[in-house]
């Protein structure tokens, strides 16, 4: 039979077959000599167990994506979130994720939560993204605003909801779908969300998507690589590739880029290169100091 793993724990995991039914499995000893560790969102063949048994989950079928933190695999979409108000905005985060995201082709949308505390900031975070390849979405939890439109273009897919802490993910999945999980209260003192979640879990939903349920998004870290592939990872840049003076171009500081025209021409927002440019830089100090 085959399969997708809702969750697992203590070398135990959850299957759901394609009717709906749900297996409680082991992973066969051949799994762990050929270093395979089975992740939530796997598609997977599996054996039932018989009279109350156990069964065993027997080859993990090819991953179209995988992710390290969380680890998961086979995600249809991300949805960054990120507070228009409390706690204040890390859209460096943002960036990185849409990034980490990109280079796996997983599909990405933008979800400025707690719009209703600051119209004008949630204005603004949708100026600085309104070209970055992903649909923007102004939603607020408590009171349902926007949460319809990005129900919709969630509908089907399996995804989950990652950005730091605070900015009421559980919250917006509460109101997505009629769910009742634990929230967390923000705490005035630190300025930042306790984080509710303690592992990772696919939940099936009616209209046959599955949301995933995790903790982990907001310690996301792009993997080591040359800094000059980080261009391709922005989709603003995509139409200019090619027409700067210099090739490679890192779009930073070298003379002539068409990148840096588009931004002294407001074709790009300043804010959105400004934190390329840290981020090329940060992978640069990474990459040089590699082998040390």
């Amino acid at each position: 039979m085959e399969g997708i793993i809702l969750s697992g724990i203590g070398g135990f995991y959850t299957v759901r077959e394609e009717s709906g039914a749900c297996y409680t499995l082991r992973a066969q000893a051949k799994l762990r000599r050929q270093k395979l560790t089975p992740l939530v969102g796997d598609r997977v063949s599996f054996q039932p167990g018989e009279k109350g048994q156990n069964g065993w989950l027997e080859a993990i079928l090819p991953r179209r994506n995988q992710l390290v933190r969380p680890p998961v695999a086979n995600i249809d979409l991300i949805c960054v979130v990120v507070a228009a108000g409390t706690p204040i905005p890390d859209l460096l985060l943002v960036d990185r994720m849409l990034m980490y995201a990109q280079k796996r082709s997983i599909g990405t949308a933008l979800v400025v939560n707690k719009a209703d505390e600051d119209g004008r900031m949630a204005d603004e975070i949708a100026r600085q993204y309104s070209r970055c390849g992903a649909a923007v979405f102004r939603t607020c939890a408590m009171t349902g605003e926007g949460v319809d439109e990005l129900r919709s273009s969630l509908r089907g897919k399996v995804h989950a909801l990652g950005g730091q802490s605070g900015v009421g993910k559980s919250s917006l999945v509460n109101r997505l779908y009629g769910f009742d999980r634990e929230t967390g209260s923000l705490s005035e003192r630190i300025d930042r969300g306790k984080n509710t979640t303690r592992r990772c879990e696919l939940i099936p939903l009616p209209d046959g998507g599955m949301v995933l349920d995790t903790p982990g998004f907001s310690l996301l870290e792009m993997e080591l690589c040359d800094p000059f592939e980080l261009r391709f990872l922005v989709p603003e840049f995509a139409a200019c590739e090619g027409k700067c003076r210099f090739s490679p171009c890192a779009h930073v500081s070298e003379p002539e880029c068409a990148i840096r025209g588009m931004v002294e021409r407001g074709e790009i927002p300043r804010e959105r290169w400004e934190r390329y440019c840290t981020l090329f830089n940060d992978m640069k100090v990474r990459w040089r100091e590699r082998y040390g």
